[in-house]
């Protein structure tokens, strides 16, 4: 619980008030940067999402799932559990926001579209499972914590759809919104399926900010 706490303040000094320091931020990224991408723009090759195109939130409560052991742990993707050792040196919840708000300060990118799928029934499906919390356009619901879906890298979400179907994503007891999504990714029942709303995610306009 103690952790669900401190968690909810890194987001709402994200959220609510944008108190992250940018400058500082900026210089607690520098370990991001490796595998992320000097601008936040991601390495496919080395599974690393475009950090710019996730919103701030989404990126601070990550950063904190990871380093509080929600996420990262035994039969985790190797990406995840390096994740996690790189999360641990962010002891600060403050560090945390910051490091969320630089990333917000960075102008996003565009990605290529790796997952293809039938859009038609991916619409479908998305419009079923996903767009009462995510938007009927993937454009996020702040006040549900559903991040924004359009322009995000389309492989990194089909890993994490992936992930939670098999339960390395959304386990920890602690993890609520995590769990939500577990649920959720269950009704989507094959690969096939997922590449279908991967696909229709993809196609959409981003709402960048």
């Amino acid at each position: 619980m103690r952790h669900f706490l401190l968690g909810l303040l890194a987001f709402a000094s994200i959220s609510a008030f944008g108190s992250g320091d940018i400058a500082r931020g900026e210089a607690a990224y520098a370990v991001c940067s490796a595998c992320h991408g000097a601008e936040g723009q991601g390495q496919r090759a080395l599974n690393a999402p475009a950090l710019v195109n996730l919103d701030a939130e989404y990126v601070a409560r990550q950063l904190i799932s990871f380093r509080d052991g929600w996420r990262g742990g035994d039969g985790d993707s190797v990406s995840a559990i390096q994740m996690r050792a790189i999360a641990a040196t962010l002891r600060d919840d403050e560090v945390v926001a910051d490091v969320a708000a630089y990333i917000d300060s960075l102008p996003p990118t565009s990605t290529e579209i790796t997952v293809q799928g039938d859009l038609a029934l991916g619409q479908s499906q998305y419009d079923m499972i996903c767009g009462a919390c995510h938007g009927g356009r993937a454009e996020g619901n702040l006040a549900l914590q559903a991040p924004v879906l359009a322009g995000v890298d389309d492989w990194y979400l089909m890993s994490q759809i992936e992930a939670f179907r098999a339960g390395t994503r959304g386990t920890h007891p602690d993890d609520r919104l995590g769990a939500q999504m577990r649920s959720m990714a269950g009704i989507i029942t094959s690969d096939e399926a997922a590449r279908n709303v991967v696909s229709y995610i993809r196609s959409l306009e981003p709402q960048w900010k």
